[in-house]
């Protein structure tokens, strides 16, 4: 008789188990477990603080002091197999103030894929990078002359180059008009849908978490909760995912509270 039982599921791009990292005397990542989804956008929720920014840098390994496991796209993370798997936007924006767009991801594009023979690929991916962030206009524009957004947009674009299975944000839209911010999802939407391509993007906007297809919230160091946007807030019988994370951060604070109470001051 054959077997007809379903594949196996597919591993998730992002796998952690007991994350943590210490700078100093301060524990800044505390134990995490979760899992990215491939071909989702993750969301990675928190206050300023909360230690959204290293585990991002952990991710696309960075971030020095990291103990436990930290797999990514099937390896550990900071492999260097990763290095063009990965596009990575930091919050400042990563871009030559003396170069022009163009110039800018012609040579982030020779640093990813040298030599002469990859010069068409090369010229065809630096074109298409600068299409999806609507560039095109200011391709020769010289990047100190742009706006804080338009830069914003230049660091994407030069994440965007070779076309990355992984694409790590950090905090994109902050700082943009609601415009901007619109179009830009709507960018991370058509790259998850017709390319594949997993993001995990952080911030600390609230309404930005009903754009996300998965949900990691985070505080203090700690994952509180992950999960569709649908189930956080049934989860916690809230109407929005600004009131089921604060329902949940009172829920911490009320758990730790209890775990502090001597018995005997019951």
């Amino acid at each position: 008789m054959m077997n007809y039982s379903s594949p196996p599921p597919e591993e998730p791009a992002v796998r952690a188990q007991d994350l943590t990292v210490v700078r100093g005397t301060r524990t800044v990542l505390r134990g995490l477990g979760f899992t990215v989804p491939r071909g989702r956008i993750t969301g990675l929720l928190g206050p300023s603080g909360c230690g959204k920014s290293t585990l991002m840098r952990a991710v696309v390994g960075t971030q020095a002091k990291v103990t436990g496991t930290l797999d990514v796209l099937g390896r550990p993370a900071g492999h260097p197999a990763l290095r063009t798997r990965i596009g990575y936007v930091t919050q400042a924006p990563s871009v030559y103030d003396d170069l022009t767009v163009r110039q800018n991801l012609d040579y982030f594009a020779a640093i990813l894929d040298p030599g002469r023979a990859a010069a068409d690929r090369r010229h065809e991916h630096v074109t298409r990078a600068i299409a999806d962030v609507d560039l095109a206009s200011h391709a020769d524009a010289l990047a100190g002359t742009l706006s804080g957004g338009q830069r914003s947009r230049v660091s994407l674009a030069v994440a965007l180059l070779g076309t990355p299975e992984l694409l790590v944000l950090d905090e994109p839209t902050v700082g943009l008009d609601p415009v901007l911010r619109r179009d830009l999802w709507q960018l991370f939407h058509t790259l998850a849908a017709e390319r594949g391509a997993t993001l995990l993007i952080s911030s600390h906007v609230m309404d930005e978490a009903e754009r996300c297809h998965q949900l990691l919230l985070m505080r203090a160091g700690e994952v509180l909760a992950d999960g569709t946007p649908d189930a956080l807030r049934t989860r916690t019988g809230a109407d929005t995912v600004e009131a089921a994370f604060l329902h949940l951060v009172d829920e911490a604070a009320a758990a730790g509270r209890t775990r502090q109470t001597p018995e005997t001051t019951r």
